[in-house]
């Protein structure tokens, strides 16, 4: 299989991943201003901290944007991702922070019932 396939392939899980991630964000940020707290948020958290420690252990880059370095030499912010550059580039700022604020949410709707 040649590299340019080879970097679609992983650009592509990357790109599936990356938004099954996006939508745990969301979903918990919409459960703590909703007030609508389950278990199902409490396992999302869960599995976002867990992507968190992958991510800080491979030095805050995606296992599979090392993985991509091995088809290309380019090292835009997108390079690994079909996403747009300006998203790529601010991905773990803004997705970081919406995570925050709902784990935030989230901590004041258990203390507040």
């Amino acid at each position: 299989m040649k590299a340019g396939t080879k970097l679609q392939l992983v650009k592509s899980a990357h790109t599936a991943i990356w938004a099954f991630f996006a939508i745990l964000v969301l979903f918990i940020l919409h459960a703590g201003v909703t007030d609508r707290v389950t278990p199902a948020v409490y396992v999302s958290a869960g599995l976002l901290l867990a992507e968190s420690l992958v991510l800080m252990l491979c030095g805050w880059r995606c296992p599979l944007t090392i993985l991509a370095y091995l088809y290309t030499d380019d090292r835009s912010s997108a390079f690994d991702i079909f996403l747009p550059e300006w998203l790529a580039r601010n991905n773990k700022l803004i997705f970081g922070s919406l995570f925050g604020l709902g784990l935030l949410l989230v901590a004041l709707r258990a203390l507040l019932s």
